[in-house]
């Protein structure tokens, strides 16, 4: 093929990948984020029912990171090795069953073990995830493509924030409390996506049998050529990748980006409480901010990948979001503490596209698929650290104002440590990329 033809093949076969692989994984997504966060909803009555403090909701909340954070690495380097198609099955299935039984704790110990295994079962999702994109999608697609399948979180509480509303209102049904049927019934999707994605998933381009002979070339090409720039002049061994600062660096700065995802993810509804709403006005009104973030995440992404900057994508935001944050903190009617949420969320989530296009630059091979993980599992300590100190100074206060300021904090140094890195290049054959800033 001519280089026009092996382009246009190249194109088709992105359009194609996208057709097929993103609105699955962004199903994935949605009921992984869903998951993940509706012992928020949950609360509104478990907490009651069990006898929970703010303390130890908080803590029982977080607590599902240790487990993540402890097999993160090793869930991507199996993945690395196994296959994306049979690695996401498992993890899907062992996650859905594992959040089922979180209907079945009775006790402070049983909702800090069921929470720690929830987050095992879960270890490697998202990590691997973005791996699996960068054996599809070139760099210069990536943002985009990473905003799209990221909207599925801001998604999971659009629908799930009414689903979850409305789960409550079945208390008594056989017997159980509404909250054990919101566990239940929002578990089972993940089993049975588990099971499709065995279907639906194709490890990488050249095994694709929907793909024209000349896509897979094409594709697989392309791919292979950035491979080989980002081992010259990036990280592709697993100590490289767990050990140089740049990625640490990442790692501090995504950690402060989920202060804010998962601060306001467990807690929001609680907030939204203390206004004297019932269980389906708070699902629904949960759902606003997350309806204009996932809006914003895509275009935002978007326009990333056209400038072919990350940088200020990412710092801008960050600072509008904590902004937004210290605003929410004094704001005592639910209509302006409504807008001012809203602008922070889609400031926060508006830099995932940008941000994870950084580390997909310069980490290749089983260094891609350590060092993605170890930047997740940074950032989600946050997850652990966010949610239990929001909790802490609930209790303290008697009101979210400081929790809100603290959320701000942590997103302005984001905003402002993000100013410390360098854009690098969209990735192209014999194109080197620039990474973040780093002295070795």
């Amino acid at each position: 093929m001519d280089s026009t033809q092996q382009e246009r093949a190249r194109r088709s076969a992105i359009a194609k990948a996208t057709r097929r692989l993103i609105p699955f994984l962004c199903l994935a997504y949605t009921v992984n984020f869903l998951d993940r966060v509706n012992v928020g909803f949950a609360a509104l009555h478990m907490n009651k029912d069990l006898g929970f403090s703010p303390s130890v909701y908080g803590f029982g909340a977080g607590i599902f990171f240790l487990g993540y954070i402890a097999f993160e690495v090793p869930s991507n380097l199996a993945l690395h090795r196994f296959g994306a198609r049979i690695w996401i099955a498992r993890i899907m299935i062992s996650w859905g069953l594992v959040a089922c039984a979180m209907a079945f704790v009775w006790s402070e110990t049983s909702f800090y073990v069921m929470r720690f295994l929830l987050g095992v079962a879960e270890a490697g999702f998202f990590p691997g995830i973005i791996l699996y994109l960068t054996y599809w999608f070139p760099a210069a697609e990536r943002a985009r493509i990473v905003a799209l399948f990221m909207a599925s979180v801001p998604l999971a509480t659009v629908f799930g924030g009414p689903i979850s509303g409305a789960l409550l209102n079945m208390h008594g049904f056989l017997g159980l409390a509404g909250w054990h049927w919101l566990f239940i019934i929002e578990g089972l999707p993940a089993v049975l996506l588990g099971v499709l994605a065995l279907k639906v998933l194709t490890d990488r381009p050249a095994d694709a049998a929907w793909l024209t002979p000349e896509e897979r070339r094409a594709l697989s090409e392309r791919i292979e050529a950035e491979n080989a720039v980002a081992k010259e002049v990036g990280y592709s061994d697993i100590y490289a990748a767990m050990t140089r600062p740049r990625v640490l660096a990442l790692g501090l700065l995504w950690f402060l980006i989920v202060i804010g995802l998962y601060g306001m993810g467990f807690w929001l509804p609680q907030v939204l409480q203390s206004y004297g709403l019932d269980d389906l006005s708070i699902g629904f009104i949960t759902a606003i901010p997350y309806v204009f973030a996932s809006i914003g995440m895509v275009l935002w992404g978007r326009r990333s990948d056209r400038a072919n900057e990350r940088r200020w994508h990412i710092a801008l935001p960050l600072l509008v979001a904590a902004v937004a944050f210290a605003c929410s903190a004094y704001t005592a009617l639910l209509v302006p503490t409504m807008i001012a949420l809203t602008i922070a969320m889609v400031g926060f989530y508006a830099t995932l596209g940008p941000f994870w296009s950084l580390p997909t630059a310069f980490l290749a091979g089983t260094g891609a698929a350590a060092g993605l993980a170890l930047v997740n599992s940074i950032g989600n300590i946050a997850g652990f650290a966010g949610a239990y100190i929001v909790g802490l100074l609930r209790e303290a206060t008697g009101s979210f104002s400081m929790a809100l300021l603290f959320l701000a904090g942590a997103l302005a140094l984001g905003g402002l440590m993000a100013l410390g890195f360098r854009n690098p290049e969209t990735q192209a054959p014999g194109v080197k990329p620039q990474g973040a800033t780093e002295t070795s």
